[in-house]
């Protein structure tokens, strides 16, 4: 167990050590969430349709858009490995004493950590709209949490998307097609019960509604939870499992 998680930490530190090297693309997914709070959120804050359960708008959006960060910064991770296994890194890797399973995890672990860099970013933002944040350890704690397992979970689906279309052009497009229809088939910036039931059922297996459903707990001070905190987590906690399996299983076919 200690050989494993040692070789985790390797790759997610030589993830992060490019990170260093180039911090632009953190700042660059920035953007987004700045666009969405401070145009889309002000706007939709003035429609008083939408039952956030006397949550104010901009609080009941914010967790939703933090997950949108997460989720939009990790899904594109794949192309880096596809990028790795175009200048043979991939071939090294895999020759290396470190199994397929720690491989994927450091690379998991390393998504991970920028999705807290993007926490601390939609904070900042929140923050300075005056969002009634909580500012209690354990809550931060909990956002930590959510944050780290949301972004290891769907950079790992990432990876498994790029061992097999293995292309960076089929990558992005696919990569395109599907963090919109995830994040709208959501609670993100609309509660599920304002959801038709076709909509409402692919939310629940969406594991993007489960992260935004933690992070709104534990992020703002009028949070409620759907499922509760403990679940959201086991739920992102098991989808995550399944993917390391499969992406662990995979992996070596992004080599070929």
């Amino acid at each position: 167990m200690l050989a494993f998680l040692g070789q985790s930490a390797a790759v997610a530190t030589a993830e992060l050590r490019k990170l260093l090297r180039d911090p632009t693309e953190m700042f660059s997914r920035a953007i987004q969430p700045v666009l969405w709070l401070t145009v889309f959120g002000q706007v939709f804050a003035g429609v008083h349709g939408i039952p956030t359960g006397g949550v104010p708008y901009l609080d009941f959006m914010a967790p939703g858009i933090l997950a949108q960060s997460v989720l939009f910064s990790a899904i594109f991770y794949g192309i880096a490995v596809i990028w790795e296994r175009d200048l043979g890194i991939v071939h090294k890797l895999l020759v290396s004493p470190a199994s397929r399973a720690a491989l994927v995890l450091g690379k998991a672990a390393s998504a991970g950590l920028r999705g807290v860099v993007q926490a601390v970013i939609v904070y900042a933002i929140a923050s300075l709209l005056h969002i009634a944040l909580r500012w209690e350890p354990l809550a931060i704690l909990g956002v930590l949490c959510g944050v780290l397992l949301g972004a290891a979970t769907f950079a790992t689906f990432s990876l498994i998307m790029a061992c097999i279309v293995k292309t960076r052009e089929r990558f992005m497009g696919i990569g395109q097609v599907l963090t919109m229809p995830l994040f709208f088939a959501s609670n993100a910036i609309y509660p599920l019960d304002l959801m038709p039931p076709w909509l409402h059922a692919i939310a629940l297996v969406n594991p993007l509604t489960y992260l935004v459903d933690a992070l709104r707990t534990q992020m703002i001070v009028t949070g409620t939870a759907t499922h509760g905190f403990l679940v959201d987590l086991l739920v992102l906690g098991l989808v995550f499992v399944l993917f390391v399996a499969i992406a662990a299983r995979l992996y070596p076919a992004l080599a070929r």
